[in-house]
C-alpha cells in the first residue's frame, strides 16, 4: 500500500473541490463499477470520494513519471469542445502528441495506413515551404491550401508520431470509447479520467473525477503536466527540449 512518502505530487483536496473534480453524473447514469469511488449523492448528482480520487491519481502520476523517465511517449486525447483547447495546450507544453478533434478509427489498429496519410500531409507542407506549389494555378493552390487545413485538423496533433505511443491519456473514456478500445487492442496503456458513467476497469490507471467541467479537467492535466515536465527535466538528453514555465 502506498504511503504519503511515496506520493509523487502535492494534491490539495480543497483545490480539487474548488475545480469541481468531485461532481459526477446523475445517479441514474452511474456505472455500478464506479460505486467504490462515490461518497454519496447530492441533488441526484453522484459525488466522488476525493480521498480515493487522490489515491488513484497518485498511482497514475507515478506511472507517468516512470514512463517519461524512460524516454517513452504519451498521447493526449480530449475531443470535447470545452476541454480540447486545454488538451492541446498541455500536450504542446509537454512536447507530446495529441488528438483534440475527432478520433479517427484505425489510428492505433491501422497505424500503417495512418502513417501514409501523415507522410502525405508532411510532404505537402514541405512542398509549400519549398515553393514547389508555385507551378500550379491559383485555383489549384487554393485547393491544396484547403486540403492542408483539413489535414491539419485531422492529423496536426499526431503529425510527428512515428510509432504507437507507450501510453494514452484520455479525458473522457465515454466520448472517446473508440480510442479506449483501440488502445486495449494494441496494448497501449491507458490513463483516463473516469466519470461516474464509465467502467474504470477499461483503464490501466483510472482517475475518478468530473470529465465534463473544463476546470476539473484542467486541474488534473496540470498535475499531469507538472510530473511530465519534471521527469523530462531530469533526462540529460531532453533537458533543452522542456519548455520553461513562465514566472
Amino acid at each position: 500500500m502506498a504511503t504519503k512518502k511515496e506520493n509523487i505530487a502535492k494534491i490539495d483536496i480543497e483545490e480539487m473541490a474548488k475545480a469541481g473534480v468531485h461532481f459526477g453524473h446523475r445517479s441514474s447514469n452511474m456505472n455500478p463499477k464506479m460505486k467504490p469511488y462515490i461518497a454519496g449523492i447530492r441533488n441526484t448528482i453522484n459525488v466522488f470520494d476525493l480521498e480515493k480520487t487522490i489515491e488513484k491519481m497518485q498511482e497514475a502520476l507515478q506511472f507517468l513519471n516512470k514512463l517519461v523517465a524512460e524516454g517513452k511517449t504519451v498521447l493526449f486525447v480530449g475531443t470535447k469542445v470545452q476541454v480540447k483547447y486545454i488538451v492541446r495546450e498541455v500536450a504542446e507544453q509537454c512536447a507530446f502528441p495529441y488528438v483534440n478533434e475527432r478520433w479517427l478509427g484505425g489510428t492505433f489498429t491501422n497505424f500503417t495506413g495512418i502513417t501514409k496519410r501523415l507522410d502525405y500531409f508532411k510532404d505537402l507542407e514541405r512542398k509549400r515551404a519549398a515553393g514547389e506549389l508555385e507551378k500550379y494555378t491559383k485555383k489549384e493552390r487554393l485547393e491544396i491550401d484547403k486540403e492542408l487545413k483539413r489535414l491539419e485538423i485531422k492529423f496536426g496533433g499526431i503529425k510527428n508520431m512515428t510509432k504507437l505511443p507507450d501510453a494514452i491519456f484520455i479525458c473522457d473514456m465515454k466520448k472517446d470509447e473508440i480510442a479506449v478500445r483501440e488502445a486495449n487492442q494494441t496494448g497501449v496503456k491507458i490513463i483516463g479520467i473516469a466519470d461516474a458513467n464509465v467502467d474504470p476497469g477499461l483503464a490501466d490507471f483510472p482517475i475518478p473525477g468530473n470529465d465534463d467541467a473544463a476546470s476539473s479537467v484542467r486541474y488534473i492535466l496540470e498535475k499531469v503536466k507538472e510530473i511530465i515536465l519534471k521527469a523530462k527535466s531530469e533526462i540529460p538528453s531532453v533537458k533543452q527540449e522542456v519548455p520553461s514555465e513562465k514566472k
